[in-house]
């Protein structure tokens, strides 16, 4: 998950850059684009505010952000991933007869990096809270 940080506060900018130091990157290379006022156009934008039509409402903890952002990070992306693992499984059982181990090794990463980002998932909620 790649964010970008765009905030018309300097504080909420700078919490949120530290809090998010791992995750960041450039606007144009990022997942999802958090910010501090409505954005209308932008499926990856992540409002974040006072109001009840934010994605996140202030006060918030570094946890509950991370698992928003990993929420919406989901969303917008699971079906990309399902679509993506659906087409490796038939890939997989097309080829069968033939002993090509492309097919396999890409179901082999996929499943690996799966079980690698649930492994992490689970230590970051163990550690922040």
């Amino acid at each position: 998950m790649r964010v970008a940080v765009e905030c018309q506060s300097p504080l909420l900018q700078k919490s949120l850059e530290i809090f998010l130091a791992r995750y960041l990157s450039a606007s144009k290379r990022s997942d999802i684009i958090v910010r501090d006022e409505v954005c209308l156009d932008d499926k990856r934008c992540f409002y974040i505010g006072s109001d009840a039509k934010a994605d996140l409402i202030k006060p918030f903890s570094k946890s509950q952000l991370i698992l928003a952002l990993e929420k919406r990070y989901k969303e917008l992306y699971e079906d990309d991933t399902t679509k993506e693992k659906a087409l490796i499984d038939t890939e997989y059982y097309e080829e069968e007869d033939s002993m090509d181990f492309s097919i396999l090794q890409k179901r082999i990463e996929s499943l690996t990096q799966e079980y690698q980002e649930n492994i992490l998932r689970a230590v970051k909620a163990f550690y922040e809270k």
